[in-house]
């Protein structure tokens, strides 16, 4: 019988050094793990890193920076307003010629509606 404890003592020293040895495997492969995501995410930084300033060499080079392309804004509106300011110029005299005489030659005229009743009832009026 003692043997037999002594056997039991045994497998359940090997059990709990099992036990200890498979949480210790758990434990560095968690560890691998959260490594390896630190990693990676070192890696997408300096990748996206790398890409925006990729995209930025090629947005200054085609696009022009955002001060560029606001001057350009600002020059194409000075432009437009100065053409409507000579076209205004140019036309204002002419304006001014056509309202007046359209206000001030008046030629009386029936209305239309009363020109139809005429025609209609001759007699009436």
């Amino acid at each position: 019988m003692a043997s037999q404890t002594a056997g039991i003592q045994q497998l359940l020293a090997a059990e709990k050094r099992a036990a200890e040895k498979i949480n210790d495997a758990r434990k560095r492969k968690a560890q691998r793990l959260r490594q390896a995501k630190q990693e990676a995410q070192a890696e997408i930084d300096k990748y996206r890193q790398e890409r925006e300033r990729q995209f930025k060499e090629y947005e200054q080079q085609y696009l022009g920076t955002k001060e560029d392309i606001e001057a350009n804004i600002r020059k194409e509106t000075e432009n437009s307003l100065n053409e409507m300011q000579r076209n205004v110029a140019g036309n204002k005299q002419q304006v001014i010629i056509r309202l007046l005489q359209l206000v001030c030659d008046i030629r009386p005229e029936l209305h239309h509606n009363l020109q139809l009743q005429k025609k209609l009832n001759p007699q009436n009026l």
